[in-house]
Protein backbone atom coordinates (compact mmCIF):
# COMPACT_ATOMS: atom_id res chain seq x y z
CA UNK A 1 0.00 0.00 0.00
CA UNK A 2 2.30 1.94 0.85
CA UNK A 3 4.29 2.07 -2.67
CA UNK A 4 0.87 2.52 -4.50
CA UNK A 5 0.20 5.74 -2.14
CA UNK A 6 3.90 6.86 -3.34
CA UNK A 7 2.64 5.69 -7.53
CA UNK A 8 -0.31 7.63 -6.97
CA UNK A 9 1.10 10.82 -5.43
CA UNK A 10 3.72 11.20 -8.57
CA UNK A 11 1.19 10.16 -10.53
CA UNK A 12 -1.11 13.25 -8.82
CA UNK A 13 1.97 15.78 -8.92
CA UNK A 14 3.07 14.95 -12.94
CA UNK A 15 -1.02 15.26 -14.07
CA UNK A 16 -0.44 18.94 -12.31
CA UNK A 17 2.25 19.69 -14.09
CA UNK A 18 2.19 21.63 -17.32
CA UNK A 19 2.42 20.18 -20.98
CA UNK A 20 5.04 22.65 -23.71
CA UNK A 21 1.52 23.87 -24.97
CA UNK A 22 0.16 24.90 -21.67
CA UNK A 23 3.34 26.60 -20.84
CA UNK A 24 3.46 28.11 -23.75
CA UNK A 25 -0.18 29.59 -23.11
CA UNK A 26 1.10 31.09 -19.73
CA UNK A 27 4.22 32.27 -21.00
CA UNK A 28 3.27 34.08 -24.07
CA UNK A 29 0.15 35.26 -22.17
CA UNK A 30 2.86 36.96 -19.47
CA UNK A 31 4.44 38.70 -22.25
CA UNK A 32 1.42 39.82 -24.54
CA UNK A 33 -0.52 41.00 -21.41
CA UNK A 34 -1.28 45.27 -20.77
CA UNK A 35 2.17 46.17 -22.30
CA UNK A 36 1.39 44.84 -25.88
CA UNK A 37 -1.50 47.75 -26.27
CA UNK A 38 0.91 50.27 -25.59
CA UNK A 39 3.83 49.19 -28.36
CA UNK A 40 2.28 51.77 -30.83
CA UNK A 41 2.95 54.79 -28.10
CA UNK A 42 6.67 52.89 -28.05
CA UNK A 43 7.06 53.08 -31.82
CA UNK A 44 5.75 56.89 -31.54
CA UNK A 45 8.18 58.03 -28.47
CA UNK A 46 11.10 55.91 -30.44
CA UNK A 47 10.39 56.79 -33.79
CA UNK A 48 9.00 54.42 -36.70
CA UNK A 49 12.49 53.35 -37.78
CA UNK A 50 13.56 53.49 -33.97
CA UNK A 51 10.79 51.81 -32.43
CA UNK A 52 11.00 48.23 -35.45
CA UNK A 53 14.73 48.27 -34.28
CA UNK A 54 13.94 48.28 -30.89
CA UNK A 55 11.09 45.47 -30.74
CA UNK A 56 12.94 42.99 -33.28
CA UNK A 57 16.88 43.70 -31.10
CA UNK A 58 14.93 43.48 -27.62
CA UNK A 59 13.34 40.40 -28.39
CA UNK A 60 16.45 38.55 -28.79
CA UNK A 61 17.77 39.95 -25.17
CA UNK A 62 15.15 39.03 -23.49
CA UNK A 63 15.31 35.51 -24.98
CA UNK A 64 18.54 35.29 -24.19
CA UNK A 65 18.16 36.25 -20.51
CA UNK A 66 15.09 34.19 -19.53
CA UNK A 67 17.49 31.04 -20.54
CA UNK A 68 20.20 32.88 -18.54
CA UNK A 69 18.26 32.79 -15.74
CA UNK A 70 17.51 29.10 -15.81
CA UNK A 71 20.99 28.59 -16.26
CA UNK A 72 22.14 30.38 -13.54
CA UNK A 73 19.75 28.44 -11.51
CA UNK A 74 21.50 25.45 -12.27
CA UNK A 75 24.62 26.53 -11.83
CA UNK A 76 23.78 27.98 -8.09
CA UNK A 77 21.63 24.77 -7.71
CA UNK A 78 18.52 27.13 -6.73
CA UNK A 79 15.07 27.14 -8.10
CA UNK A 80 13.52 30.42 -7.98
CA UNK A 81 15.28 33.58 -9.64
CA UNK A 82 15.45 35.28 -5.47
CA UNK A 83 17.23 32.07 -4.49
CA UNK A 84 19.62 32.35 -7.53
CA UNK A 85 20.27 36.12 -6.90
CA UNK A 86 20.26 35.49 -3.30
CA UNK A 87 23.44 32.83 -3.60
CA UNK A 88 25.35 35.24 -6.19
CA UNK A 89 24.62 38.42 -3.89
CA UNK A 90 24.02 37.76 -0.11
CA UNK A 91 20.93 39.43 1.68
CA UNK A 92 21.34 43.08 -0.61
CA UNK A 93 20.79 41.01 -3.60
CA UNK A 94 17.36 39.11 -1.78
CA UNK A 95 16.35 42.84 -1.55
CA UNK A 96 17.35 43.87 -4.79
CA UNK A 97 15.51 41.09 -6.72
CA UNK A 98 12.54 41.23 -4.54
CA UNK A 99 11.88 44.56 -5.01
CA UNK A 100 11.94 44.51 -8.71
CA UNK A 101 9.97 41.64 -9.23
CA UNK A 102 7.19 43.10 -6.69
CA UNK A 103 7.19 46.46 -8.32
CA UNK A 104 6.74 44.75 -11.74
CA UNK A 105 4.13 42.49 -10.98
CA UNK A 106 2.31 44.72 -8.41
CA UNK A 107 3.21 47.96 -11.58
CA UNK A 108 1.63 45.52 -13.99
CA UNK A 109 -2.19 44.70 -11.67
CA UNK A 110 -2.32 48.69 -11.50
CA UNK A 111 -2.06 48.38 -15.40
CA UNK A 112 -4.46 46.05 -15.91
CA UNK A 113 -6.95 47.20 -13.56
CA UNK A 114 -6.39 50.77 -15.49
CA UNK A 115 -7.32 49.07 -18.70
CA UNK A 116 -10.33 47.05 -17.42
CA UNK A 117 -11.66 50.60 -16.28
CA UNK A 118 -10.80 52.01 -19.92
CA UNK A 119 -12.31 49.26 -21.87
CA UNK A 120 -15.46 47.38 -19.97
CA UNK A 121 -17.47 50.77 -19.58
CA UNK A 122 -17.25 51.37 -23.09
CA UNK A 123 -18.36 47.56 -23.87
CA UNK A 124 -21.18 48.58 -21.82
CA UNK A 125 -21.97 51.56 -23.00
CA UNK A 126 -22.32 49.92 -26.82
CA UNK A 127 -24.46 47.00 -25.50
CA UNK A 128 -26.40 49.17 -23.76
CA UNK A 129 -27.04 52.47 -25.03
CA UNK A 130 -29.52 53.72 -22.47
CA UNK A 131 -27.15 53.03 -19.56
CA UNK A 132 -24.53 55.86 -20.86
CA UNK A 133 -27.15 58.90 -19.70
CA UNK A 134 -28.44 57.09 -16.57
CA UNK A 135 -28.99 58.25 -13.03
CA UNK A 136 -29.01 56.90 -9.51
CA UNK A 137 -28.13 53.03 -9.06
CA UNK A 138 -27.46 51.77 -12.51
CA UNK A 139 -25.44 55.03 -13.92
CA UNK A 140 -23.12 54.69 -10.57
CA UNK A 141 -22.96 50.67 -11.86
CA UNK A 142 -21.43 51.72 -15.24
CA UNK A 143 -18.57 54.37 -14.16
CA UNK A 144 -15.54 53.52 -14.49
CA UNK A 145 -13.92 53.22 -11.23
CA UNK A 146 -17.39 51.13 -10.25
CA UNK A 147 -16.33 48.72 -13.36
CA UNK A 148 -13.05 48.25 -11.71
CA UNK A 149 -14.01 47.49 -8.81
CA UNK A 150 -16.86 44.92 -9.88
CA UNK A 151 -14.90 43.45 -12.28
CA UNK A 152 -11.70 42.93 -10.39
CA UNK A 153 -12.95 41.35 -7.27
CA UNK A 154 -16.24 39.36 -8.72
CA UNK A 155 -13.43 37.94 -11.62
CA UNK A 156 -10.28 38.51 -11.19
CA UNK A 157 -9.91 38.08 -7.05
CA UNK A 158 -10.79 34.49 -7.19
CA UNK A 159 -8.48 33.83 -9.90
CA UNK A 160 -5.89 35.00 -7.98
CA UNK A 161 -6.53 33.23 -4.72
CA UNK A 162 -5.05 29.78 -6.68
CA UNK A 163 -2.02 28.42 -5.60
CA UNK A 164 -0.67 26.28 -8.80
CA UNK A 165 0.10 28.73 -11.95
CA UNK A 166 -0.55 25.71 -14.33
CA UNK A 167 -4.51 26.29 -13.39
CA UNK A 168 -4.47 29.33 -14.89
CA UNK A 169 -2.93 27.81 -18.40
CA UNK A 170 -6.52 27.58 -19.75
CA UNK A 171 -7.70 31.03 -19.09
CA UNK A 172 -4.55 32.41 -20.93
CA UNK A 173 -4.82 30.19 -23.77
CA UNK A 174 -8.57 32.35 -24.11
CA UNK A 175 -6.57 35.49 -23.35
CA UNK A 176 -3.95 34.85 -25.92
CA UNK A 177 -6.96 34.07 -28.70
CA UNK A 178 -8.73 37.08 -27.47
CA UNK A 179 -5.62 39.22 -28.54
CA UNK A 180 -5.90 38.31 -31.59
CA UNK A 181 -9.10 39.44 -32.23
CA UNK A 182 -7.55 42.73 -30.76
CA UNK A 183 -4.36 43.14 -33.38
CA UNK A 184 -6.61 42.30 -36.39
CA UNK A 185 -9.40 44.98 -34.97
CA UNK A 186 -6.45 47.70 -34.75
CA UNK A 187 -4.81 46.78 -38.17
CA UNK A 188 -8.03 46.44 -40.10
CA UNK A 189 -10.41 49.20 -38.57
CA UNK A 190 -7.60 51.48 -37.78
CA UNK A 191 -7.36 52.62 -41.51
CA UNK A 192 -10.66 53.00 -42.02
CA UNK A 193 -11.90 55.74 -39.26
CA UNK A 194 -12.81 58.75 -39.30
CA UNK A 195 -10.02 61.40 -40.38
CA UNK A 196 -10.57 63.99 -37.77
CA UNK A 197 -9.79 61.01 -35.34
CA UNK A 198 -6.23 60.15 -37.18
CA UNK A 199 -2.96 62.02 -36.72
CA UNK A 200 -1.65 64.85 -38.78
CA UNK A 201 1.61 64.62 -40.91
CA UNK A 202 4.63 62.67 -40.40
CA UNK A 203 7.92 64.47 -38.87
CA UNK A 204 11.44 63.52 -39.58
CA UNK A 205 12.14 62.39 -35.72
CA UNK A 206 8.40 60.76 -35.89
CA UNK A 207 9.57 58.40 -39.34
CA UNK A 208 13.05 57.81 -37.66
CA UNK A 209 14.29 58.33 -34.19
CA UNK A 210 11.94 60.28 -31.52
CA UNK A 211 13.52 62.15 -28.55
CA UNK A 212 11.53 59.37 -26.29
CA UNK A 213 13.82 56.52 -27.64
CA UNK A 214 14.60 55.51 -24.25
CA UNK A 215 11.11 55.66 -22.88
CA UNK A 216 10.75 53.48 -25.93
CA UNK A 217 12.78 50.70 -24.35
CA UNK A 218 10.82 50.86 -21.00
CA UNK A 219 7.64 50.38 -22.74
CA UNK A 220 8.61 47.97 -25.20
CA UNK A 221 10.68 45.85 -21.84
CA UNK A 222 7.53 46.14 -19.92
CA UNK A 223 5.83 44.27 -22.25
CA UNK A 224 8.46 41.38 -23.50
CA UNK A 225 9.67 40.94 -19.71
CA UNK A 226 8.77 37.95 -17.56
CA UNK A 227 11.50 37.23 -15.86
CA UNK A 228 9.65 37.41 -13.13
CA UNK A 229 7.81 34.04 -13.38
CA UNK A 230 9.52 32.51 -15.93
CA UNK A 231 11.40 30.04 -13.50
CA UNK A 232 7.51 29.01 -12.06
CA UNK A 233 6.67 28.52 -15.63
CA UNK A 234 9.88 26.05 -16.21
CA UNK A 235 8.90 24.54 -13.04
CA UNK A 236 5.52 23.85 -13.59
CA UNK A 237 6.82 21.55 -16.96
CA UNK A 238 6.29 18.40 -16.99
CA UNK A 239 9.64 17.27 -18.58
CA UNK A 240 11.58 20.37 -17.40
CA UNK A 241 15.19 20.51 -19.51
CA UNK A 242 17.39 23.29 -21.00
CA UNK A 243 16.75 22.36 -24.49
CA UNK A 244 12.73 22.33 -24.10
CA UNK A 245 12.58 25.79 -21.87
CA UNK A 246 14.58 27.03 -24.94
CA UNK A 247 12.17 25.74 -27.37
CA UNK A 248 9.22 27.50 -24.93
CA UNK A 249 11.19 30.47 -25.36
CA UNK A 250 11.70 30.92 -28.92
CA UNK A 251 8.35 30.44 -29.89
CA UNK A 252 6.76 32.36 -26.85
CA UNK A 253 9.06 35.70 -27.52
CA UNK A 254 8.98 35.24 -31.56
CA UNK A 255 5.29 34.83 -31.61
CA UNK A 256 4.67 37.95 -29.09
CA UNK A 257 7.24 39.88 -31.43
CA UNK A 258 4.90 39.71 -34.48
CA UNK A 259 2.02 40.91 -32.21
CA UNK A 260 3.67 43.47 -30.85
CA UNK A 261 4.99 44.58 -34.22
CA UNK A 262 1.44 43.99 -35.89
CA UNK A 263 -0.35 46.09 -32.97
CA UNK A 264 2.65 48.57 -32.89
CA UNK A 265 3.35 49.17 -36.27
CA UNK A 266 -0.41 49.27 -37.01
CA UNK A 267 -1.73 51.75 -34.62
CA UNK A 268 1.30 53.91 -35.13
CA UNK A 269 0.80 54.47 -39.06
CA UNK A 270 -2.83 55.73 -38.21
CA UNK A 271 -3.00 57.46 -34.97
CA UNK A 272 0.99 58.83 -35.26
CA UNK A 273 0.93 62.08 -33.10
CA UNK A 274 -1.50 61.58 -31.67
CA UNK A 275 -1.00 57.84 -30.21
CA UNK A 276 -1.83 57.39 -26.51
CA UNK A 277 -0.09 54.78 -24.00
CA UNK A 278 -3.38 52.87 -24.17
CA UNK A 279 -4.40 52.25 -28.25
CA UNK A 280 -7.95 51.77 -27.61
CA UNK A 281 -8.49 54.94 -26.20
CA UNK A 282 -7.85 56.27 -29.84
CA UNK A 283 -11.14 55.01 -31.19
CA UNK A 284 -14.16 56.98 -30.67
CA UNK A 285 -16.38 55.53 -27.62
CA UNK A 286 -19.03 54.09 -30.22
CA UNK A 287 -17.02 52.50 -32.89
CA UNK A 288 -18.27 48.84 -32.78
CA UNK A 289 -15.56 47.16 -33.73
CA UNK A 290 -12.98 48.99 -31.59
CA UNK A 291 -15.88 47.42 -28.35
CA UNK A 292 -14.98 44.38 -29.56
CA UNK A 293 -11.26 44.63 -28.89
CA UNK A 294 -11.82 46.58 -25.79
CA UNK A 295 -14.34 43.83 -24.52
CA UNK A 296 -11.44 41.27 -25.48
CA UNK A 297 -8.26 43.30 -24.08
CA UNK A 298 -10.79 43.80 -21.07
CA UNK A 299 -11.33 39.93 -20.63
CA UNK A 300 -7.84 39.40 -21.37
CA UNK A 301 -6.44 41.52 -18.12
CA UNK A 302 -8.78 39.70 -16.10
CA UNK A 303 -7.32 36.55 -16.57
CA UNK A 304 -3.68 37.98 -16.42
CA UNK A 305 -4.02 40.10 -13.26
CA UNK A 306 -3.70 36.79 -11.48
CA UNK A 307 -0.60 35.92 -13.15
CA UNK A 308 0.61 39.20 -11.69
CA UNK A 309 -0.65 38.55 -7.99
CA UNK A 310 0.53 35.44 -7.86
CA UNK A 311 4.01 36.12 -8.34
CA UNK A 312 3.60 39.49 -6.18
CA UNK A 313 2.64 36.84 -3.25
CA UNK A 314 4.96 34.70 -3.98
CA UNK A 315 7.89 37.63 -3.66
CA UNK A 316 6.23 39.02 -0.57
CA UNK A 317 6.26 35.33 1.16
CA UNK A 318 9.33 34.14 0.58
CA UNK A 319 11.17 37.57 1.79
CA UNK A 320 9.12 37.92 4.99
CA UNK A 321 8.03 34.07 5.72
CA UNK A 322 10.72 31.88 3.86
CA UNK A 323 11.24 29.23 6.61
CA UNK A 324 7.65 29.04 7.45
CA UNK A 325 4.97 26.43 6.71
CA UNK A 326 2.60 27.21 4.07
CA UNK A 327 -0.69 28.86 5.90
CA UNK A 328 -4.14 29.26 4.28
CA UNK A 329 -4.81 32.74 6.52
CA UNK A 330 -1.71 34.68 4.98
CA UNK A 331 -2.07 33.05 2.10
CA UNK A 332 -5.89 34.68 1.91
CA UNK A 333 -4.65 37.81 3.36
CA UNK A 334 -1.59 38.57 1.26
CA UNK A 335 -3.52 37.96 -1.69
CA UNK A 336 -6.83 40.25 -0.68
CA UNK A 337 -4.15 43.01 -0.07
CA UNK A 338 -2.53 43.13 -3.01
CA UNK A 339 -5.63 43.00 -5.28
CA UNK A 340 -6.93 45.61 -3.21
CA UNK A 341 -4.17 48.07 -3.03
CA UNK A 342 -3.67 47.61 -6.79
CA UNK A 343 -7.23 48.05 -7.49
CA UNK A 344 -7.36 51.32 -5.34
CA UNK A 345 -3.75 53.09 -7.12
CA UNK A 346 -5.65 52.29 -10.50
CA UNK A 347 -8.87 53.81 -9.33
CA UNK A 348 -6.80 57.36 -8.85
CA UNK A 349 -5.19 57.79 -12.59
CA UNK A 350 -5.76 56.92 -15.96
CA UNK A 351 -2.24 57.35 -17.42
CA UNK A 352 -1.35 54.45 -18.50
CA UNK A 353 1.59 54.79 -20.48
CA UNK A 354 3.12 56.72 -17.49
CA UNK A 355 2.67 52.97 -15.93
CA UNK A 356 4.35 51.17 -18.26
CA UNK A 357 6.94 53.47 -18.46
CA UNK A 358 8.27 53.83 -15.15
CA UNK A 359 7.56 50.40 -14.21
CA UNK A 360 9.77 49.04 -17.63
CA UNK A 361 12.42 51.69 -16.20
CA UNK A 362 13.55 50.70 -13.37
CA UNK A 363 11.53 46.69 -12.79
CA UNK A 364 12.03 45.77 -16.27
CA UNK A 365 15.99 46.57 -16.43
CA UNK A 366 16.80 45.41 -13.62
CA UNK A 367 15.13 41.91 -13.89
CA UNK A 368 15.95 41.73 -17.81
CA UNK A 369 19.63 43.40 -18.30
CA UNK A 370 21.00 43.81 -15.15
CA UNK A 371 20.34 40.74 -12.75
CA UNK A 372 20.54 37.73 -15.19
CA UNK A 373 24.30 38.95 -16.55
CA UNK A 374 25.50 40.20 -13.27
CA UNK A 375 24.49 36.46 -11.32
CA UNK A 376 26.12 34.70 -14.83
CA UNK A 377 29.20 36.62 -14.14
CA UNK A 378 29.55 36.11 -10.49
CA UNK A 379 28.83 32.50 -11.32
CA UNK A 380 31.13 32.18 -14.08
CA UNK A 381 34.07 33.79 -12.62
CA UNK A 382 36.52 31.48 -13.07
CA UNK A 383 35.56 29.48 -15.84
CA UNK A 384 35.26 32.25 -18.40
CA UNK A 385 37.74 34.42 -20.61
CA UNK A 386 36.76 38.04 -21.47
CA UNK A 387 35.18 37.22 -24.95
CA UNK A 388 32.39 35.35 -22.67
CA UNK A 389 31.91 37.94 -20.37
CA UNK A 390 31.69 40.71 -22.99
CA UNK A 391 27.89 40.66 -23.75
CA UNK A 392 26.78 39.96 -20.24
CA UNK A 393 29.02 43.18 -19.24
CA UNK A 394 27.72 45.22 -22.18
CA UNK A 395 23.88 43.91 -21.21
CA UNK A 396 24.43 45.26 -17.62
CA UNK A 397 25.62 48.79 -18.75
CA UNK A 398 22.85 49.24 -21.35
CA UNK A 399 19.93 48.03 -18.42
CA UNK A 400 21.69 51.04 -16.07
CA UNK A 401 22.00 53.44 -19.17
CA UNK A 402 18.27 52.60 -20.09
CA UNK A 403 16.78 52.71 -16.15
CA UNK A 404 18.39 56.19 -15.44
CA UNK A 405 17.81 58.20 -19.12
CA UNK A 406 13.86 56.47 -19.16
CA UNK A 407 12.97 57.40 -15.32
CA UNK A 408 14.23 60.71 -15.91
CA UNK A 409 12.46 61.27 -18.86
CA UNK A 410 8.87 60.07 -17.25
CA UNK A 411 9.49 61.73 -14.34
CA UNK A 412 10.19 65.09 -16.05
CA UNK A 413 7.35 64.78 -18.89
CA UNK A 414 5.06 63.93 -16.39
CA UNK A 415 5.93 67.02 -14.10
CA UNK A 416 5.96 69.31 -17.43
CA UNK A 417 2.28 67.87 -17.79
CA UNK A 418 3.13 67.25 -21.85
CA UNK A 419 1.08 64.34 -22.57
CA UNK A 420 -2.59 65.11 -23.78
CA UNK A 421 -5.70 63.43 -21.02
CA UNK A 422 -5.12 59.79 -21.18
CA UNK A 423 -8.76 59.26 -19.78
CA UNK A 424 -11.24 57.52 -22.32
CA UNK A 425 -14.33 57.70 -19.83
Amino acid sequence: MGENSILTSLQKEQNSKSSLKMAFMNMANSIIGAGIIGQAYAVKKSGLLGGIFLLVSLTFVVDWTIRLMVVNAKMSATDSYQATVTRCFGRAGLLAISIAQGAFAFGGSIAFCVIIGDTIPHVIGAVFPSVRSSEGFIGFLVRRNTIIMLFTLLISYPLSLNRDISKLAKASAVALLSMVVIVLVVVIRGPAISTDLKGGAFTIPLLTVNTGFFQGISIISFAFVCHHNSLLIYQSLRQPTLDRFATLTHWSTFVSMIACLALGLGGFLVFRDKTLGNLLNNFAGDDVYANLARFCFGFNMLTTLPLEIFVCREVLLNYFFRDSEYSKLRHFVTTTVLVVTAMAVALSTCNLGAILELVGAFSASTMAYILPPMCFLKLSTKKSGWRDRALPTACIVFGVVVMVLSSAQTIFSMINDTETSHCSV
